[in-house]
């Protein structure tokens, strides 16, 4: 049926292909794909020269949730913002002006990749019409996947991004049959091979995800590596003092460079085990074994932090706290393509209260701000709090005027 009309308005009516018909047509086109390919309801993505990197420092919020690891399992995922009180039966946003923060690896190890992102970019624009927040992190599967290494793909993820290469080719060709030079709104998507097998499908994936590439301009490349809210901060891994002395903005904005395609090479703390996305210094599920001193560190180095929220390893108690509540571990391994566990959230109130939800019981409370800090602040003069808070101030009005 849409061919036949495109192929009409060729034939009929080039007259009509003026200055309003190739935006409405090729609007129409894409909005047909994303829907097929997420599933369900999609939103028009936004040109690339609108798009503003997210800010590294935020203000406190009156109510914070933050979720762990997706890993490519939609109806988990969906749990999870609905056990936080983000989203109805729907799928839609209704937690009205709270802020959320998912904290990396939606990518790998389970079969709804494409489809989680979809999700998660509409939960984005619809958290911000209502006066919320939604930021999605990136993890060490999304950097793995656009450096090309796909060891933790499943055989229907790969085909997910073949099947997504042939909807983004088929879209370009049917956008030409109307007869308009309407000059694609997608980026140049070649042709998928004629026949699906693990090779085209993994070039595909490549195609799609490489530094530059439709899937990861559109989906990863603006999202932050770390982001410190209130006096929380979010990463995948973990903040180590060396990250810390190199800067969490700049971290983010050399990210964003080489995913984007600016720049070649990946940064270089973004591989190796001590890698922002990769550290476990803060997440051994043996508490003693967490090394502390280095988070004080790291903390001391990032004014006003009190906290960090950490996912990438998986907590099979559930989420908690190590270090005197200084660092929260929330991966529960809800993917089915790693642990299946039951979805929990991690809620922050007024900047200070920490809780834990779960889908089957009450809200279990975690702490506030913590003796340790409280015995800190005591010990650290007022004139030094108000340099602190000042510096973090000055940082926050610089990355509004950029």
């Amino acid at each position: 049926m849409l061919e036949l009309f495109s192929s009409w308005i060729g034939r009929r009516n080039t007259k009509f292909c003026t200055e309003e018909f190739p935006k409405v047509w090729t609007d129409f086109v894409d909005c047909f794909v994303d829907t097929v390919l997420a599933g369900g309801p999609t939103i028009t993505s936004r040109p690339l020269e609108q798009v503003k990197p997210q800010p590294t420092f935020l203000p406190a919020v009156p109510r914070l949730v933050a979720i762990g690891d997706l890993h490519g399992d939609l109806g988990k995922a969906r749990r999870a913002f609905r056990l936080g009180g983000l989203t109805d039966a729907n799928d839609r946003w209704i937690g009205g002006t709270t802020t959320a923060v998912q904290v990396g690896d939606q990518l790998d190890r389970g079969n709804d990749e494409v489809r989680i992102l979809y999700f998660l970019e509409r939960l984005e624009r619809e958290a911000e019409k209502a006066g919320g927040k939604l930021h999605i992190l990136n993890g060490n599967h999304e950097t793995m996947n656009v450096a090309g290494r796909f060891n933790y793909a499943t055989l229907p993820g790969l085909a997910d991004f073949y099947q997504w290469q042939l909807m983004q080719s088929w879209g370009s060709a049917l956008k030409a049959k109307c007869g308009c030079n309407v000059g694609d709104s997608q980026q140049s998507v070649p042709p998928p091979r004629s026949s699906l097998d693990n090779t085209s499908a993994a070039a595909a994936r490549r195609t799609a995800l490489s530094p530059g590439g439709a899937v990861t301009t559109r989906f990863l490349a603006d999202h932050p590596i770390a982001l410190q809210i209130g006096s929380t901060v979010f990463v995948h891994g973990g903040v180590l003092p060396q990250h810390a002395d190199l800067g969490l903005e700049r971290i983010n904005q050399e990210t964003r460079a080489w995913m984007r395609g600016e720049t070649s090479r990946m940064p270089s703390f973004l591989s190796g085990r001590q890698a922002i996305v990769w550290a476990r210094e803060y997440s051994a599920e043996d508490r003693q074994r967490c090394e502390c001193d280095v988070l004080e560190q790291a903390l001391a180095k990032l004014p006003g932090a009190e906290r960090m929220v950490v996912g990438h390893t998986i907590q099979d108690a559930g989420i908690n706290s190590a270090c005197n509540e200084r660092v929260f571990r929330i991966d529960v391994g809800l993917s089915k393509g790693c642990g299946d566990g039951d979805p929990q959230v991690l809620e922050i109130l007024n900047d200070t209260e920490v809780w834990q939800r779960q889908e089957n019981g009450p809200p279990k409370y975690l702490g506030s701000v913590t003796a340790l800090a409280a015995q800190e602040k005591k010990s650290v003069s007022w004139w030094q709090r108000r340099g602190l808070g000042q510096k973090l101030q000055q940082q926050q009005q610089q990355q509004q005027q950029a």
